[in-house]
């Protein structure tokens, strides 16, 4: 068993030193983005601005994770946007009842992972393609949102929206817990084999990864991310809206494309996933702050998907030729 686990080791470990090229100069853009912002926005460097900063970016971080994972093992899903509105309706209509804010949150849990696994096992096992069973799952979800909450509304305790979303930063705390958790995860035999089984999975397989396991959950933690991200959009807003989360299904590809993930699999890492969502909230507030209105908006961010994917493949092309 040791022999079995000791190759995936170091397979990761080389997969790791190919994916962390470039993120030098990816976290260069990043620091010149945030001075100028702060510059702009001379509030963002306190204890109120930050907190308001980073609550705007939590949720966006949650979701580029849940995508980065999916991306990383070569799927992608078109339900990130619609799982963050159910995930935020379920929040809203659970939350009143006897267990309170602890059954909603793990309410909330529950049917992120169910989802998840579930759109894993059709993935891994039925060998169908991941954009056609989340485009399909998409649709689903939206529906279930819609019959469980028409319209903005339920139940979040006050209490829950301050502390989430007051003037502290504990959005950025739990950022920090997540990505703990995340790195505490990577070094279990599961956790090696979700970058294994992207970057070669024939290779994984031989090595004594599971290959269909381990996507499926990468779907499943993907889907409790997502979930998760809308109790807390919940929270920023004080109900459940079923049609909240449609900007996401765009954004947590910007971010994580942004960050050199890439779609093929094999490609990028985790933190350049977290640095690319960084990068385009920043983007996305400079914008919204400057007046741009929402079309503009998406047509930045479609502009953004294409650069980000172009500019590395020329270059690339480039030093080949």
């Amino acid at each position: 068993m040791t022999a079995r686990l000791s190759a995936p080791s170091s397979l990761y470990f080389a997969v790791q030193g190919r994916r962390n090229r470039g993120l030098i100069g990816l976290y260069l853009v990043v620091a010149v983005f945030l001075a100028i912002y702060g510059f702009m926005f001379p509030g963002l460097f306190s204890i109120g601005g930050f907190s308001k900063f980073s609550q705007n970016w939590f949720p966006l971080a949650l979701v580029t994770m849940a995508q980065a994972l999916l991306m990383l093992n070569g799927g992608i899903s078109l339900a990130i946007g619609p799982l963050v509105s159910l995930g935020a309706v379920v929040a809203a209509i659970t939350m009143d009842g006897a267990t309170g804010v602890f059954g909603g949150f793990v309410t909330v849990s529950i049917v992120g992972l169910a989802i998840g696994a579930l759109t894993g096992v059709i993935v891994a096992y039925m060998r169908l393609p991941a954009i056609i069973v989340t485009l399909a799952g998409s649709f689903i979800i939206t529906g279930v949102a819609l019959i469980l909450l028409p319209r903005p509304g339920g139940y979040i305790p006050e209490w829950l929206s301050q502390t989430l979303a007051g003037h502290t930063p504990v959005a950025f705390l739990l950022l920090l817990a997540v990505l703990a958790t995340w790195k505490l995860f990577l070094a279990t035999p599961l956790g090696i084999g979700i970058y294994a089984a992207g970057d070669n999975p024939i290779g994984a397989f031989r090595s004594g990864v599971a290959v269909e396991r381990v996507r499926v959950v990468s779907f499943a933690i993907s889907g409790l991310l997502t979930a998760l991200a809308g109790l807390f959009v919940a929270a920023q807003t004080g109900s459940g809206d079923p049609v909240i989360g449609n900007p996401f299904t765009l954004n947590a590809i910007a971010g994580a494309v942004l960050g050199g993930v890439g779609f093929l699999g094999g490609k990028g890492t985790m933190r350049g996933a977290i640095a690319g969502s960084l990068l385009l909230s920043v983007m996305i507030n400079v914008m919204f702050f400057l007046g741009f209105p929402p079309v503009a908006q998406y047509v930045a961010q479609g502009v953004i998907i294409v650069g980000a994917v172009a500019i590395p493949e020329l270059a690339h092309r480039r030093r080949s030729a």
